[in-house]
């Protein structure tokens, strides 16, 4: 997204969350985590999971080389393992991934990146609804003509104009705050997904890896997409929700209509009388996006045995555009509602 786009319809918060430092920081937390639920279940030994902690917090990486390991491999893991273990005082260094697979440690990675980013979704979702809360308040009692089919209909309230955007919207931070615990949840398989490679203890490191991170648990589901696309989903209903919000502002600001004025509406080049929606349009053009890529996300749940490289690529290429889109979807609610003036 380029700079002048990503002003109108970005979301530097979110982005921050999903640049590489924040990855790297979850991959190394992955790392930590996976090493001492090891040791726990005495699959390697506390002394070896002390020495790979201690390291992953001292780590300074050398991006170039993440780069090109990410180039050449698909996936940044096998580069930043091979640096990471060069710091670790031998014979440490051999406990370090013991058992797990680029996928355990990706996965779970995202996991606690998404975690954060509900957290700014959370108190998006509380102000936006603050607001709406507040302009019912002052305005839930003004008559308001309904339209169905883009006709005029019968006489309604401004109480039930507002309250058909924040049902749904509060449904929608219910069921994101749900999400940690239902979708978001460690993935740990080994090489083929089954968990062989730890000697036995593959369920306990998992549960272990889950108390550490603060994730929900789950059998492996390294080619079973459902928690990633489950959650793309939720975040289409939210921008999609939030497009239809914009919608009706758009329509109801219409100079012919008259239903709602914007404080700082959009300017014009040619009409200097214009207050344009700009706003309530790019609500309905992130939900229009974030459904385009939603579907786009679905296929991703067809993966070819027991790990896909296609697949996952294609996750990579599209969540963190939905995540963004819908960040600044909840931004730009909120400075929608805080715009709106009714007649």
């Amino acid at each position: 997204m380029t700079m002048l786009i990503s002003a109108l319809a970005g979301d530097a918060e979110i982005e921050a969350l999903l640049a590489d430092a924040a990855q790297l920081r979850a991959l190394l937390a992955v790392e930590g985590a996976l090493a001492e639920a090891s040791a726990d279940a005495g699959w390697i030994a506390p002394e070896a999971a002390a020495a790979i902690v201690a390291a992953a917090w001292a780590f300074e990486p050398d991006w170039d080389g993440l780069r090109a390991g990410m180039a050449r491999d698909g996936v940044v893991v096998p580069a930043l393992v091979a640096q990471l273990r060069a710091t670790i005082a031998a014979p440490h260094g051999e406990a370090l991934h013991k058992g797990a697979t680029s996928q355990d440690i990706v996965d779970t990675a995202l996991m606690l990146q998404l975690a954060e980013v509900i957290g700014v979704l959370e108190g998006r979702f509380t102000a936006l609804l603050a607001a709406l809360d507040a302009l019912a308040e002052t305005a839930g009692d003004r008559p308001l003509l309904a339209h169905t089919r883009m006709q005029a209909a019968l006489p309604t309230s401004w109480a039930a104009k507002f309250s058909s955007w924040r049902e749904p919207l509060q449904r929608l931070g219910r069921s994101l705050t749900a999400s940690r615990r239902s979708l978001l949840v460690v993935q740990l398989g080994g090489p083929v997904g089954d968990r062989g490679s730890f000697g036995g203890h593959g369920d306990e490191i998992a549960a272990g890896m889950a108390r550490r991170l603060d994730l929900g648990l789950a059998s492996p589901w390294q080619a079973t997409r459902d928690p990633i696309v489950a959650f793309g989903s939720l975040l289409a209903l939210v921008s999609g929700t939030l497009g239809k919000l914009g919608a009706d502002v758009a329509l109801l600001a219409q100079t012919e209509i008259g239903a709602v004025t914007l404080a700082g509406g959009g300017g014009s080049s040619a009409m200097a009388h214009k207050s344009n929606p700009v706003a309530a349009e790019v609500l309905v053009a992130l939900a229009r996006h974030n459904a385009g890529l939603a579907g786009t996300l679905q296929q991703a749940m067809v993966h070819e045995y027991e790990r896909s490289g296609a697949a996952w690529t294609l996750e990579w290429l599209t969540l963190p555009r939905m995540l963004v889109a819908t960040g600044a979807s909840l931004r730009l609610g909120l400075q929608l509602v805080r715009q709106m003036r009714i007649a």
